[in-house]
This record gives C-alpha cells, structure tokens and sequence, in this order.
C-alpha cells in the first residue's frame, strides 16, 4: 500500500475537508499544501505573491511538492493550481496515490460564493463571473487535474471510499516514467 495521498482539484472540490476525514481515519497526518507553504515562508500566500510575483511564488511551490513528496503516511490537499505547473503532477504521481476531486463548474461556483471574501481573486466577483472564471480556469487546469491516478465525483463519492481507494492502490501502478 502507498503511504502518501495527493488530493487535486479545483478550489472549492472538497480537498481539505476530504483530507481531514480520510487522514484522521487511516491514522496518517494531513497536509494542507497551501498552510503549510505559509509557514515555511512566515507569510500568507498573497503576501509571498505580492511581493514575490507569480513566477516567485510557483517556483517557492515547486519546492513545496518536492519536500511533501517524502512526506511519510500523509494526506496532502494541494493547492489549486500546484498540479499545473512545471513537472509537480509528475512528482506527485511517483511518490503516492493522487486523486483528482472533480466537482462541475456550477457546483464550485456554489461552494465558493460564501467564501469569496476569504478569496482575493474572487472577492469582487458577481455570481455569473465567479461561473466564468470558474469555468474558464477549470477548462484550462484539466488536463493537468486529469493526470491523478483516480478521478473521483466530488459530488457523489461517499468519504469512506477514499480510504478503500488508498488501501486497495498497488504501489506498482506510480507513475514513474516521463
């Protein structure tokens, strides 16, 4: 059995709250990629992009998923966008069990309403340009997300079978080639 779970997906999908659940029921510790970035670098997020640029920040990232991918017998919610740049869903794949969360555009848009002032890029947005952008960014962001092992409805999936998933995945099936 692997010993790391990667959950991808779009903001919104579930991945912490997923993550929570399956590491407190398979004993493991949980990870939230983006907390645990604001940490190491004694910021929030949006101040590192700030004064960093997104350039700064993807590559401060990059080293993220590097460092998580040893971590042992953990859950990791990665951040939204971690998976589409440079070779981070690669490394994912090669060091556990990646699942992507995937939720339909309008279902986001939904979850994300109430936390849009908890979100600086989606703080200003009317109902119909959270859709798009949700819409827009998740259409370009899919053939990354798609890369997992699994792909999962984020909608109808019961929690408990995330962890059958983990248990059942054969460590034979990483990705380790490219």
């Amino acid at each position: 059995m692997v010993n790391r779970l990667f959950l991808v997906g779009y903001m919104g999908c579930g991945k912490t709250t997923i993550g929570k659940f399956v590491a407190r029921d398979m004993h493991w510790q949980f990870i939230d990629m983006d907390v645990y970035f604001e940490t190491k670098h004694a910021c929030t997020i949006s101040e590192f992009f700030a004064k960093h640029g997104e350039e700064g920040f993807r590559e401060a990232e990059h080293k993220v998923v590097a460092e998580l991918a040893t971590a042992e017998k953990a859950v990791i919610a990665c951040g939204g966008g971690a998976p589409c740049f440079f070779d981070n869903m690669r490394i994912m794949n090669a060091a556990g069990a990646t699942i992507y969360i995937n939720v339909a555009p309008e279902e986001l848009a939904n979850r994300l309403k109430s936390a849009k002032a908890n979100r600086p890029l989606l703080a200003q947005k009317t109902d119909e340009e959270l859709l798009s952008h949700i819409t827009t960014q998740l259409a370009e962001r899919e053939r990354f997300y798609r890369q997992a092992h699994m792909i999962v409805d984020g909608v109808a999936l019961p929690m408990q079978t995330y962890k059958t998933l983990v248990e059942m995945f054969p460590e034979e099936n990483l990705k380790l080639e490219k």
